[in-house]
């Protein structure tokens, strides 16, 4: 696929879809190059999110101990390619893919096979679906506004038999939220890898958080702004290119390796006035909004501004305000 190739009235088609809700209704991949003209724009664009978040498991100590992945809900199979290309193909034995869309299954199943010539990869049979044998890595993108009750259900029961699980999701207040409620129900039964650095229930669904919901953004690639096929494709889309806001949740069965007491996330982005930057905090205590007065710590004042790195930080505080961070 090249720019010159995309299939622009297919994109559009699916743009609309995705604004007005009608995704949900049923299969919306019509031909292959549906799904080529996607993974080369709207799909690249999850793939950034996605690599932000394995960046943040790596730096985090994780990787997968199973050697087998799913990816339900496939689409363009995007996301299981990050995640293979991340922690490496000879991490893993198969890939199996699954989609409600037959179309986007053989494409997904093609893409993996020429991106990882030595994996075994497969769309799955019903009966792969419906079994209680245990399953590996389950990786799961971008599905959960479009679920009606009976597929949600087939995925907990899936989430059930897995070893471990990474589900990344638009960053949106309600599809944030009811991740979060996910989380709470999985919580029982997994470590939370991340974005949690804790593990207690999720302080943002407490009585008095309605408006918050846990979101991050991750940085696109900045030779993209230089690039006039990019340009034009945001402004046909009417997106801004410089926004990926994100939420997910990585789960692991295997006890939590040994991690710095401590440690917060900054939910969202840090606001910056002239004094200081504001934040949303989330630790093992709850939700709390700090400050970073420019004077007591001007690095780290222009660092919040300008980092690209997950915002996961062990805080130097006085109260509300952050003195600096420890190393």
């Amino acid at each position: 696929m090249t720019w010159e190739e995309i299939d622009w009235p297919a994109l559009d088609r699916l743009r609309a879809g995705f604004l007005d809700g009608a995704v949900a209704a049923g299969p919306y991949w019509k031909s292959t190059g549906d799904l080529a003209s996607y993974d080369f724009t709207y799909g690249e664009r999850i793939g950034w999110k996605w690599d932000h978040v394995l960046r943040e498991l790596k730096l985090r100590g994780w990787s997968p101990s199973a050697r087998t992945v799913l990816d339900w809900g496939c689409g363009s199979g995007i996301a299981a390619r990050r995640v293979i290309s991340c922690f490496g193909p000879d991490r893993f034995d198969s890939l199996a893919v699954w989609d409600h869309s037959p179309v986007a299954c053989d494409y997904a199943a093609e893409a993996a096979a020429k991106a990882f010539p030595a994996l075994d990869v497969a769309s799955v049979t019903p009966g792969y679906l419906s079994s209680t044998d245990p399953l590996g890595l389950l990786v799961i993108s971008h599905v959960l506004n479009e679920l009606p009750p009976e597929a949600l259900a087939a995925l907990r029961a899936l989430v059930a038999r897995a070893e471990s699980v990474l589900w990344v999701e638009p960053g949106t207040h309600a599809v944030s939220r009811a991740l979060g409620a996910l989380r709470e129900e999985f919580r029982p039964s997994f470590h939370l890898v991340a974005p949690c650095t804790h593990q207690e229930a999720c302080p943002i669904l407490a009585p008095g958080n309605e408006r918050h919901w846990c979101h991050h953004f991750a940085p696109p690639p900045g030779e993209i702004f230089a690039n006039s096929h990019w340009v034009k494709f945001g402004q046909r889309a009417g997106i801004d290119l410089r926004s990926l806001p994100y939420c997910f949740l990585a789960l692991d069965r295997r006890p939590a390796a040994d991690a710095p007491a401590g440690l917060s996330r900054v939910i969202g982005r840090p606001e910056h006035f002239k004094p200081y930057a504001r934040l949303l905090n989330c630790d093992a205590t709850g939700l709390a909004e700090l400050t970073v007065p420019k004077r007591t710590a001007p690095a780290l004042y222009k660092e919040l501004d300008r980092t690209k790195a997950p915002l996961v930080y062990r805080w130097r505080r006085e109260g509300n305000s952050i003195l600096g961070v420890e190393t």
